[in-house]
């Protein structure tokens, strides 16, 4: 079965557009995992817009599925993954003032910096995981620095999957098979839904985990976040 993480981030964002503690984070973290919910991601970043760093030890002391951090392995990141010891973090190379996540990891040039970062990270008995784009030679690179998974962004499939479903999952299913030849695990986030979410999980049926936020927390506002949940959970399970 395809692990289904759901990233909060869009819950602190909401809460912190008011100030105060509503809705609270940590509650719906919990509420997610007893709708069903087979992990809890989120992504700090530096200026704290939505997740907090507080809320990331927080979360630590009550969750009981697992724990994925996402983020730029640098500073203060690297000291709270440290700390944390989270099941899993998710290397991605986001720039300071990113919105979002927009692209994989060069792991070719930066393969140097990513090996010492997954080497120090598995020492602490966290599993490492990269955030790639579908392209073979980065897959390759991303085993070489010592990866445990490579996580593929999935934007470029989501947006040409109406389209031609057919040529968008194409590199995906190539990349992906090459990562478990190499014997690492394949997780994917960004942009995945309702729509698109089974599509790829049939065409890679050894896909590990999703990661999903955005649209998922969209579709809560109409079907409630329990029933939501359960619906990608269904569509997993397809």
């Amino acid at each position: 079965m395809t692990r289904l993480s759901v990233n909060i981030n869009k819950i602190a964002t909401l809460r912190n557009a008011r100030g105060g503690n509503n809705p609270d984070v940590i509650k719906v973290a919990l509420d997610c995992e007893r709708f069903g919910a087979e992990g809890i991601t989120i992504h700090p970043r530096p200026d704290e817009r939505h997740i907090r760093y507080q809320d990331a030890y927080e979360l630590k002391k009550v969750l009981t599925t697992e724990f994925n951090i996402e983020g730029n392995p640098e500073g203060s990141f690297i000291t709270l993954v440290e700390n944390i010891k989270p099941h899993q973090v998710t290397l991605v190379p986001d720039a300071v003032d990113a919105i979002t996540s927009n692209a994989g990891w060069d792991t070719i040039k930066h393969q140097a910096f990513l090996k010492e970062i997954i080497n120090n990270f598995k020492k602490l008995g966290i599993r490492v995981s990269v955030f790639v784009d579908p392209t073979l030679k980065f897959v390759e690179a991303a085993a070489t620095a010592g990866a445990d998974r490579i996580e593929l962004y999935t934007e470029p499939y989501a947006t040409s999957f109406q389209s031609n479903k057919v040529d968008a999952i194409k590199d995906y299913i190539e990349a992906a098979a090459l990562a478990k030849q190499l014997g690492m695990g394949v997780n994917a986030g960004h942009d995945l839904d309702l729509f698109n979410l089974n599509y790829l999980k049939t065409e890679i049926p050894f896909l590990d985990e999703v990661s999903i936020g955005h649209a998922l927390i969209c579709d809560a506002v109409y079907y409630g976040l329990e029933n939501t949940i359960q619906l990608y959970l269904r569509e997993l399970a397809k």
